[in-house]
C-alpha cells in the first residue's frame, strides 16, 4: 500500500498516483467479494463490514508486515478503512438489486486479483529492486491474502486452492510483470498487460471450468 502523502513532484509521481489509485480502487473492489460473501452467509451488518475490511485489507497488511514494516499502511492510512467500511455498508442496502447479477461476484474477484497482484508486485520493486522471489512473492501474497481470510470467515475451503485457476493466474501475472521490467518497457504498459492478463485468465478459467490436476478419490 501507498503512502500518498510521500509523493513527490518528480518523473514517477504519476506512476506513484496510479498505484495508489490501484491500491484503492483493488481493496474496495475485495470488499464487494467480502460483503457478497458474508450476506450470503446470513452475516449481520458488524459481520458483513468486518469481512469487507478483512478482505480488502489483509492482503496488503500481509505484505508489509512481510516486508518488516510493523505498523501497516491500511492501518495508518485511514483512507483503507474508510473505503471498506462504506463498501460493505452499500453493499449491505442494494444486495437486493446486485443479486440478480451473479456475475458480478466473480468480475469484482478477477479484477481485485489482477490489481493487488500488480500492487503488491510494485510495492516490491520500489522497496527491493527487481528482485523476482521478493517481487513474486509480494504480487501472489497481496492478492490472494484477503481472499483466503474471506472464505475462512465465512467456514468455506478457500477458492484458491479449491475452484478453477486463481492463484495460478496471479503467478503468471506477476512473472509476466517481472519480464517487462527486464525488457525496459514503460512500467504503465508493464501495468496493463499484467492485470489484463491475470484478470482475463482468470474469467477464463471460471467460463470454461479450467483446474489444476488434483488427486482424484478412490
Amino acid at each position: 500500500m501507498y503512502r500518498y502523502h510521500d509523493l513527490v513532484l518528480d518523473s514517477h509521481s504519476v506512476l506513484l498516483s496510479l498505484m495508489y489509485f490501484l491500491d484503492i480502487f483493488g481493496t474496495c473492489v475485495f470488499a464487494v467479494t467480502g460483503s457478497f460473501k458474508a450476506i450470503e452467509h446470513r452475516y449481520d451488518i458488524v459481520g458483513i463490514i468486518i469481512v469487507a475490511t478483512v478482505t480488502g485489507t489483509a492482503g496488503g497488511i500481509m505484505r508489509d508486515v512481510l516486508f518488516g514494516i510493523l505498523l501497516p499502511n491500511a492501518l495508518t492510512n485511514p483512507i483503507y478503512i474508510t473505503v471498506t467500511i462504506i463498501t460493505g455498508i452499500s453493499v449491505f442496502f442494494l444486495y437486493g438489486k446486485l443479486n440478480s447479477q451473479r456475475k458480478l461476484f466473480i468480475i469484482f474477484d478477477a479484477i481485485g486479483l489482477g490489481v493487488f497482484t500488480l500492487t503488491g508486485g510494485y510495492s516490491a520493486y520500489i522497496h527491493f529492486g527487481a528482485n523476482p522471489l521478493v517481487i513474486m512473492t509480494a504480487g501472489v501474497l497481496t492478492a490472494v491474502g484477503g481472499g483466503i481470510l474471506r472464505d475462512v470467515l465465512v467456514n468455506e475451503h478457500p477458492i484458491v486452492f479449491t475452484k478453477e485457476i486463481y492463484a495460478a493466474a496471479s503467478f503468471l501475472g506477476i512473472v509476466t510483470f517481472y519480464l517487462l521490467i527486464l525488457a525496459h518497457l514503460k512500467f504503465e504498459l508493464n501495468v496493463t498487460i499484467a492485470t489484463t492478463m491475470i484478470i482475463v485468465f482468470r474469467l477464463l478459467s471460471v467460463k470454461y471450468n479450467w483446474n489444476l490436476p488434483r488427486v482424484r478419490s478412490e
